[in-house]
């Protein structure tokens, strides 16, 4: 989909597909019924170095880069993540704000010539349970089962909400209420939600 009608769109579908050495992430466009629609991004990397980079490509052929993003520190993640464009020209950055994300996980998504949007997971009660569950012996290998959601906002107002369904497999709603927020930054957001969170 050509970027200027990616940025008419508000709501998208995110699958997550794991294999042992590989993980897939495909966005589709929702086609106006709740449904998923048109693959409008798709990423694949060796798990091993999902944590570094990350290459966004238009079709799952991966013919044409939509976008991608790169740790700015390899050991240091809270450095934040540069997010670029096709030709390698930044369209913005996000990071994990590590000391507020001890007691509920936080993120800040920075788009040149726009506020801070900042994002929080949506219940208090689940972030503690999530917190609390890595520490329990025996649960702390087996995968936090409840979804949980994010919500970023700019000033108060709600700009981007990514929602996890409850399925066998990872999978998101993304919605963006803020049209000005460019979509790639989006998705290179909420792939790291689910890659770097271990959702």
């Amino acid at each position: 989909m050509e970027t200027g009608r990616l940025q008419q769109v508000g709501v998208f579908h995110m699958r997550q597909r794991m294999t042992l050495m590989v993980n897939r992430y495909e966005i589709r466009a929702d086609d106006g019924q709740g449904g998923e629609g048109e693959l409008v991004a798709f990423a694949q990397q060796k798990r091993v170095a999902f944590k570094e980079q990350v290459t966004l490509y238009t079709d799952s052929d991966k013919s044409e880069v939509l976008a991608g993003f790169r740790a700015r520190k390899a050991l240091d993640l809270a450095s934040g993540y540069d997010v670029t464009d096709a030709a390698g020209a930044p369209i913005g950055l996000f990071r994990k704000d590590f000391r507020k994300s001890l007691t509920r996980s936080t993120w800040h998504l920075e788009q040149p010539g726009r506020p801070v949007c900042t994002g929080h997971e949506r219940s208090k009660p689940i972030a503690v349970l999530r917190r609390l569950w890595e520490f329990i012996p025996l649960l702390e290998n087996i995968p936090f089962f409840f979804p949980y959601h994010f919500d970023f906002a700019v000033d108060g107002e709600n700009a981007v909400s990514v929602e996890r369904k409850v399925s066998l497999r990872d999978r998101y709603v993304i919605k963006i209420e803020d049209e000005r927020l460019d979509r790639r930054l989006v998705f290179a957001q909420a792939i790291a939600l689910d890659a770097l969170q271990g959702r």
